[in-house]
């Protein structure tokens, strides 16, 4: 009895081997592009990574430093204040900043750069507030000194909301020059978005929060 030849799986078959093989030579390249592009974004395999005196450091050491007292006052709304306008500005800032700052950190690692120490501002140009902050004790433009921060620790209800305000508005303020020389100066693609959005942010919400204050009877402290 004559019997049909076997046919050649699917995977065996010329043509189906040469569409696999095409598919994988494309997703292959893809998958290059994509490194790359993410290589190129992160500033793997660069030799001309920033250096501890350059724009890109210092904004990211310095900002850092800033955003993490602006943490530390937005902490304390929970337990200090029922206001829900309150509570959820005081949240977004938490959030917001604090991942910001686990990006400027992680450049810092990746560069190889320390992401603790004296906070001297050199590297802003033309600004009046270089100095060591370790060394001298003065604090960096918009931030709280510690008895503010200790009133703040202290107040409830209204007192509290008011004191936040202020407190954060001046805050928001003092970073503001900071971020603008970042985005206007620093080398790096990554370091210049998040100071243009840091800007963008922090003045938005200044505008937000002096309103706020102005409804809860409060003004607004002397710029820094």
């Amino acid at each position: 009895m004559q019997t049909d030849e076997p046919s050649s799986p699917p995977e065996q078959r010329p043509g189906r081997r040469a569409l696999v093989a095409g598919l994988v030579a494309v997703i292959a390249a893809g998958l290059l592009v994509i490194g790359g592009a993410l290589a190129v974004g992160l500033g793997i395999g660069r030799t001309d990574t920033p250096t501890a005196d350059s724009v890109d450091a210092g904004f990211s050491l310095d900002m850092s430093v800033h955003h993490l007292q602006a943490v530390e006052m937005a902490n304390l709304a929970p337990g200090r204040t029922t206001d829900p306008e309150v509570l959820s500005l005081a949240f977004d800032i938490s959030q917001t900043q604090l991942n910001q700052v686990g990006r400027m950190q992680g450049w810092l690692t990746l560069w190889g750069l320390p992401t603790t120490g004296a906070h001297t501002m050199a590297w802003m140009e033309g600004s009046d507030h270089h100095h060591d902050h370790d060394d001298d004790g003065r604090l960096m433009p918009g931030m709280a000194t510690e008895e503010e921060l200790t009133q703040l620790r202290g107040a409830r209800g209204q007192d509290f909301d008011v004191l936040f305000l202020q407190l954060m508005i001046r805050h928001h303020q003092g970073g503001l020059e900071m971020a603008e020389q970042g985005e206007a100066r620093a080398s790096e693609a990554v370091v210049r978005g998040l100071a243009r959005s840091i800007a963008e942010t922090q003045t938005a919400e200044a505008m937000t929060m002096a309103a706020m204050l102005a409804a809860r009877g409060g003004s607004p402290l002397p710029a820094p």
